[in-house]
Protein backbone atom coordinates (compact mmCIF):
# COMPACT_ATOMS: atom_id res chain seq x y z
CA UNK A 1 0.00 0.00 0.00
CA UNK A 2 2.92 2.34 0.59
CA UNK A 3 6.42 2.90 -0.68
CA UNK A 4 7.22 4.62 2.63
CA UNK A 5 7.14 1.58 4.95
CA UNK A 6 5.87 -1.96 5.28
CA UNK A 7 4.10 -1.34 8.60
CA UNK A 8 2.61 1.57 10.50
CA UNK A 9 2.14 1.43 14.26
CA UNK A 10 -0.32 3.97 15.66
CA UNK A 11 -0.81 4.34 19.39
CA UNK A 12 -2.29 6.75 21.88
CA UNK A 13 -0.59 7.91 25.05
CA UNK A 14 -2.84 9.34 27.74
CA UNK A 15 -0.26 11.87 28.93
CA UNK A 16 3.12 13.36 28.08
CA UNK A 17 4.67 11.18 30.77
CA UNK A 18 3.10 8.03 29.30
CA UNK A 19 4.28 9.00 25.79
CA UNK A 20 7.84 9.42 27.10
CA UNK A 21 7.67 6.00 28.80
CA UNK A 22 6.34 4.32 25.65
CA UNK A 23 9.06 5.87 23.52
CA UNK A 24 11.83 4.96 25.96
CA UNK A 25 10.66 1.38 26.38
CA UNK A 26 10.12 0.91 22.64
CA UNK A 27 13.56 2.31 21.86
CA UNK A 28 15.24 0.16 24.52
CA UNK A 29 13.49 -3.06 23.45
CA UNK A 30 14.10 -2.61 19.72
CA UNK A 31 17.76 -1.87 20.33
CA UNK A 32 18.17 -4.77 22.75
CA UNK A 33 16.24 -7.41 20.78
CA UNK A 34 16.86 -6.35 17.17
CA UNK A 35 19.79 -3.93 17.28
CA UNK A 36 17.54 -1.28 15.72
CA UNK A 37 17.60 2.46 16.35
CA UNK A 38 15.25 4.91 14.64
CA UNK A 39 16.62 6.31 11.38
CA UNK A 40 14.73 9.51 12.13
CA UNK A 41 12.60 10.94 14.93
CA UNK A 42 10.07 13.73 14.52
CA UNK A 43 8.15 15.58 17.23
CA UNK A 44 8.31 15.48 21.02
CA UNK A 45 6.01 14.03 23.68
CA UNK A 46 4.94 17.52 24.79
CA UNK A 47 3.72 18.29 21.24
CA UNK A 48 1.17 15.46 21.31
CA UNK A 49 2.82 13.52 18.48
CA UNK A 50 6.08 11.65 17.97
CA UNK A 51 7.10 9.69 14.89
CA UNK A 52 9.84 7.08 14.95
CA UNK A 53 11.06 5.98 11.52
CA UNK A 54 12.70 2.56 11.52
CA UNK A 55 12.71 2.35 7.71
CA UNK A 56 10.33 -0.55 7.18
CA UNK A 57 8.26 0.36 10.25
CA UNK A 58 6.89 3.81 11.13
CA UNK A 59 5.67 4.32 14.71
CA UNK A 60 3.29 7.15 15.64
CA UNK A 61 2.66 7.97 19.31
CA UNK A 62 -0.20 10.45 19.65
CA UNK A 63 -2.07 12.26 22.39
CA UNK A 64 -5.82 11.49 22.12
CA UNK A 65 -6.48 14.96 20.65
CA UNK A 66 -3.76 14.75 18.00
CA UNK A 67 -4.75 11.21 17.04
CA UNK A 68 -8.35 12.33 16.47
CA UNK A 69 -7.16 15.38 14.51
CA UNK A 70 -4.82 13.49 12.14
CA UNK A 71 -7.11 10.43 11.88
CA UNK A 72 -4.48 8.22 10.22
CA UNK A 73 -6.79 5.22 10.41
CA UNK A 74 -9.08 6.98 7.92
CA UNK A 75 -6.14 7.94 5.70
CA UNK A 76 -5.02 4.29 5.57
CA UNK A 77 -8.54 2.80 5.64
CA UNK A 78 -7.79 0.52 2.66
CA UNK A 79 -4.91 -1.13 4.54
CA UNK A 80 -5.45 -4.38 6.42
CA UNK A 81 -4.88 -4.07 10.17
CA UNK A 82 -2.53 -6.76 11.51
CA UNK A 83 -3.21 -6.23 15.22
CA UNK A 84 -5.64 -3.90 16.93
CA UNK A 85 -5.47 -3.45 20.71
CA UNK A 86 -7.89 -1.38 22.72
Amino acid sequence: MSLIADYFVICTAGSERQASAILKDLGDKLLEEFGRKPLHTEGKPDSGWVLLDFGDVIVHVFSPEERAFYDLEQLWAAATPIVRLQ
